[in-house]
């Protein structure tokens, strides 16, 4: 059972990190702001409140997201194990989490991304360019890297306290960072 926590902030590369360790590790990506575009997209009612809340580059409500996050690890394909990307933000979320996966199975591994501010709002216009993303205008993005920094500190400090916290440097090419992923968690070397 591997059950592994991505934390980074917005243009960090954990998306991009969670679809590359799902497929080592044969466990689901699961993020949050996948299902949260999907949502709006599709113009549910979770979407349309979401909408307005990630256009202002805030984060979406812990009850909003707990209820989201329940669901989708509960079904069978997360059974032997996910890869969270974007949950929990929060030490609210982060209890919530342990509640629902308890003791039996806990999280494993917490993997948090450093990457300095001046190449996330890079990132996150480059990618507001090529995937046409409105969340991730100039304004938007730094407001967004803000947020994270303001509301997720105590949760770097919450996970390390636990001894499950491995910082890794973000910065490099998407196969460099990779290994350092592998490389910081132990239990997954010598997978193939």
């Amino acid at each position: 059972m591997m059950r592994v926590i991505l934390l980074g902030p917005p243009g960090s590369g954990k998306g991009t990190q969670a679809k590359l360790l799902s497929q080592r590790l044969g466990v689901p990506a699961i993020s949050t702001g996948e299902m949260l575009r999907a949502a709006v997209s599709e113009g549910t009612p979770l979407g349309r409140q979401a909408r307005a809340i990630m256009e202002r580059g805030e984060l979406v409500s812990d009850g909003v997201m707990t209820e989201l996050v329940r669901e989708r690890i509960q079904r069978p394909d997360a059974s032997g194990g996910f890869i969270l990307d974007g949950f929990p933000r929060t030490i609210q979320q982060a209890e919530f989490l342990a509640g629902i996966v308890g003791n039996a199975a806990p999280v494993a591994a917490v993997i948090n991304f450093f990457v300095p501010e001046d190449v996330l709002e890079a990132r996150l216009l480059g990618r507001s360019r090529v995937e046409g993303r409105s969340d991730d205008r100039a304004e938007t993005a730094r407001e967004r890297i803000r947020v994270y920094r303001e509301k997720t500190s105590p949760l770097v400090g919450y996970y390390r306290q636990r001894g499950l916290l491995t910082e890794v440097d973000g910065v490099g090419t998407i196969p460099e960072i990779a290994a350092r992923v592998v490389g910081a968690l132990p239990i997954v070397q010598g997978v193939a």
